[in-house]
């Protein structure tokens, strides 16, 4: 099924004196956001796989050497939790956040960012190491060694990152389209 956003004509007058482009609702943003408003949560995770996919080729391209071929397993890996975790989840936080606190004024918007910090964070760290690890075939022991090993490194780096990522989407962005920043955010 295609979505149609319908279609908002201006005026060629602005009383008499100056003429006005005449703009529509069509092209790639506006269907974007007619599918956002449509299906939100497909939306979102198609989003946030597409996303997490150009940033993992993008990546490899900068690290690999010219002998290495890409490693489209990782790829698919990272296509996969943005599909099938990361976009959902991201969904139901924002908006979950948007119910319980739905002012975006300065001290809302910090009281955000603290529990984003402080419990969503750490959940969405712990899930990403987990799954990636079990998807390349770790053990239950060797993915708690990893957890271990990289989450406090993970979260200093966070803390330092993901406040400004955090502010300029809980204090700018609606909520509708923070899932869009923030998968572009992860992806940088």
């Amino acid at each position: 099924m295609v979505f149609s956003v319908p279609v908002r004509r201006f005026s060629s007058k602005n009383n008499g004196t100056k003429p006005m482009a005449s703009m529509t609702n069509s092209g790639p943003i506006w269907w974007y956001l007619g599918m956002i408003k449509a299906r939100p949560i497909l939306t979102k995770s198609v989003t946030s796989a597409i996303i997490f996919t150009a940033a993992d080729l993008t990546s490899q391209t900068i690290t690999r050497s010219s002998s290495e071929s890409y490693d489209l397993i990782r790829t698919c890996r990272m296509a996969g939790y943005g599909l099938v975790i990361l976009g959902p989840m991201l969904h139901f936080w924002f908006n979950f956040v948007s119910r319980v606190l739905p002012k975006q004024d300065l001290v809302t918007t910090f009281k955000k960012m603290f529990i984003g910090q402080t419990v969503f964070g750490p959940i969405m760290n712990a899930l990403f190491f987990s799954v990636n690890a079990s998807l390349q075939g770790e053990s239950g022991k060797e993915i708690v060694a990893r957890l271990k090993r990289d989450m406090l490194p993970t979260m200093i780096n966070n803390a330092i990152y993901w406040p400004l990522c955090d502010f300029i989407t809980f204090r700018f962005i609606p909520v509708h389209l923070q899932v869009f920043t923030d998968t572009f955010s992860f992806s940088l």
